[in-house]
């Protein structure tokens, strides 16, 4: 039985332009054991603008984007859907997939980070009213949230597994790594430990 964050995964791919059915690559155990010492390490709570590509956890608020941003370019150029998994942060690399859990419910979903913002202190993501629903939300709400980087594109063209990844089963990682690469334009190939 697929789990919510394969479905969420398939639906993500879904939406996102043809992969030119490219074989997923591999997820290899040093990519699996990074994500796992990521995820034991405590959440940090990112302060100004620095992109951070290291794939450890982080905690702030979350806020649900407003109205009046639907239809509109993102960072990456594309448009904003309020009906897709979509998230904004201002420290995590475009491309980058990564599970958000309300901390208040436990609920949790699945996001792909396509634009910047919000830029208000102490908020780390913005969501989509799609995500804020699967979350429990209510807009115009500010809540507690985790988000764990699941897959990070890197400058050297690489995607690296993030705290996300620990216990994410292979299929899971797999389609994140497509996600990403396709969001990123990488080439899909882990990192090692740095």
């Amino acid at each position: 039985m697929p789990t919510w964050r394969t479905m969420v995964l398939t639906g993500v791919l879904a939406t996102l332009p043809c992969l030119g059915g490219a074989t997923p690559p591999s997820v290899s155990p040093q990519g699996k054991e990074e994500a796992k010492h990521l995820d034991r390490l405590p959440a940090m709570t990112p302060h100004g603008v620095h992109v951070d590509r290291s794939g450890r956890k982080e905690r702030g608020k979350a806020s649900v984007y407003a109205h009046h941003f639907v239809n509109r370019k993102m960072a990456n150029g594309r448009r904003l859907n309020p009906n897709s998994n979509v998230a904004a942060s201002k420290s995590l690399p475009l491309g980058t997939v990564a599970e958000v859990t309300n901390l208040e419910n436990g609920r949790k979903s699945t996001v792909r980070v396509e634009d910047r913002g919000p830029y208000v202190d102490g908020r780390i993501v913005d969501l989509t009213p799609k995500v804020a629903g699967q979350l429990g939300l209510k807009e115009p709400s500010v809540t507690p949230v985790e988000v764990r980087p699941i897959t990070v594109p890197q400058l050297d063209g690489a995607v690296k597994l993030g705290a996300g990844a620990a216990d994410a089963s292979p299929q899971e990682v797999r389609q994140a790594m497509e996600v990403t690469k396709a969001l990123a334009g990488l080439k899909v190939t882990e990192t090692a430990k740095r």
